[in-house]
């Protein structure tokens, strides 16, 4: 029997740094990459199996260098070509027609998916912790759907910056949602449970594969002239569906 032809795609980009453009180290000496196995090992168990629907390749990101670098933005070229590959696997020719794809990245790669959704590939975008300057442009986010996680005391990269990107991004076109993890960190290991179950609740409910919970509708649902404060949402506010499992917030 031929192997099934997926029906969408993740990829996966983790965080670096500002600067560095040595390799990322190998295996788990590389702790960004480590700190998105969990992210990783949850998506492939949503998606696998008749329950998911659906036949969804999870794919990770490698870079060349462990920073952004600068205007040389080397992780964003490392995602777009990550992109190709994997229109090129799913058998898409990559022009709008092929494997619907949802970005998933945390902090650097948050921000590498950000720049790369302009990719005929990219229905959305689902940012951990996302660095997002100031100058970055959102015209590329026109038409797809953008949700950013971000910890109220996150001391690496700005919630007020994030919350900032999602109303530029819905005001350019975007479905723009803000999530706000309160207690959560920058490195994601406090409220570990949540984060990931959230993760995993949006980036399946982008693919179609599973369902947004109503507040995250609604939040993309906002025309673009809405208030900041109107598409951003606190986690331990987010309920279930009716009649349906939906996100239940963990500690």
């Amino acid at each position: 029997m031929a192997p099934r032809s997926p029906s969408a795609a993740v990829l996966v980009l983790h965080g670096g740094y500002e600067n560095g453009t040595e390799p990322p180290p190998p295996g788990l000496l590389n702790l960004p990459g480590t700190r998105m196995r969990p992210f990783v090992r949850a998506l492939r168990r949503a998606t696998r199996g008749p329950e998911s629907g659906a036949h969804v390749l999870v794919r990770q990101v490698r870079y060349a260098h462990r920073g952004w670098n600068g205007s040389r933005a080397d992780a964003l070229h490392d995602a777009l070509a990550a992109l190709d590959a994997l229109g090129e696997e799913a058998g898409g020719s990559g022009e709008g027609d092929g494997v619907p794809v949802v970005l998933l990245g945390h902090s650097m790669g948050a921000r590498a998916a950000l720049l790369a959704a302009g990719h005929p590939l990219v229905r959305g975008v689902v940012g951990l912790a996302p660095w997002c300057p100031p100058g970055d442009p959102v015209t590329q986010l026109a038409g797809r759907d953008v949700v950013l996680v971000h910890s109220s005391r996150d001391r690496i990269t700005s919630p007020q910056a994030t919350q900032s990107l999602t109303t530029r991004a819905r005001r350019a076109g975007a479905r723009t949602c803000m999530v706000t993890v309160r207690g959560g960190d920058h490195a994601m290991i406090r409220r570990a449970p949540a984060w990931h179950r959230l993760t995993t609740t949006l980036v399946t409910g982008l693919l179609g594969t599973g369902s947004l919970p109503e507040p995250v509708t609604a939040a993309l649902g906002l025309p673009p002239t809405a208030e900041p404060t109107e598409g951003t949402l606190d986690l331990d506010r987010l309920r279930p569906r009716r009649g349906t499992a939906g996100f239940q917030p963990s500690p």
